[in-house]
């Protein structure tokens, strides 16, 4: 049972979100005026740092679990709960995305993305999905590390949805390790599954967004599980073994 999160004042609210839009335009001024500049190594600080940056404006912890510091060739394999997943993932390590067009569209967020080097799939095409597995797999043979939603779309995160198989050709293909990471909102005074960050059914971003930041307290807990490869598994039996894997680091205690 989840009891309803404290919240804090509809004021210290609005102030968390003009912060948190004060930094969405910062970061969007610094991909297009001085990423031209910046090798990839400083790129990737720089995201992560800004990462970091916005959960604490929007007063969220960050607690990571497990080696996050494992160099590419590497897809992430990480269940999917929020609009924030993407941030606190970059919070804990850079990596590319693979998502959905749609966040290509909206406001700043999908500049944002394309920016630094979001991978945009239209997930009702097939042609459009085997055009991004080939691009995922010539990235992976170049040593980049790449992150994948396998669930296609969010969810409470009470309970993962079916894994779908498809971008796991992609590691297949360049023989390259998968890493399952399992993504946590936690009330940071109850120790509760949070749900204010969720994004699902009926929710709006907005909805969603001015959830996140009436909340008192919430930590996003991501668990970073040991690499596996293929082993000659196909790929549905490895997307179901991975997502069984994912459950499990879900349920690990939180450290003390």
């Amino acid at each position: 049972m989840h009891t309803r999160q404290p919240e804090v004042s509809f004021w210290r609210a609005v102030w968390r979100l003009g912060r948190a839009c004060t930094h969405i335009v910062a970061g969007l001024l610094t991909v297009l005026l001085r990423f031209p500049r910046l090798s990839p190594e400083q790129r990737e600080i720089r995201v992560q740092v800004w990462s970091r940056e916005m959960l604490a404006r929007l007063g969220i912890k960050l607690e990571v679990q497990g080696d996050a510091t494992l160099p590419g060739p590497l897809l992430l394999v990480a269940n999917h709960i929020s609009w924030l997943d993407i941030t606190s993932l970059h919070a804990a390590r850079f990596c590319r995305f693979v998502s959905k067009a749609d966040v290509k569209a909206w406001p700043l967020i999908g500049a944002l993305a394309s920016g630094v080097g979001t991978l945009f799939i239209e997930r009702e095409s097939r042609r459009d999905a085997m055009r991004v597995v080939h691009h995922m797999a010539d990235s992976l043979r170049a040593g980049d590390v790449l992150a994948v939603f396998p669930e296609g779309t969010t969810g409470e995160g009470i309970e993962l949805l079916p894994f779908h198989a498809n971008l796991l050709q992609a590691a297949i293909a360049a023989g390259a390790p998968v890493q399952p990471v399992a993504l946590q909102f936690i009330d940071t005074h109850s120790g509760e599954r949070s749900l204010a960050p969720c994004y699902v059914g009926d929710d709006t971003l907005l909805g969603s967004v001015w959830r996140t930041v009436r909340a008192r307290g919430i930590t996003v807990r991501i668990v970073f599980g040991e690499p596996q490869t293929a082993q000659g598994r196909e790929r549905r039996t490895w997307a179901a073994g991975l997502r069984e894997t994912i459950v499990q680091l879900r349920q690990l205690p939180a450290p003390r």
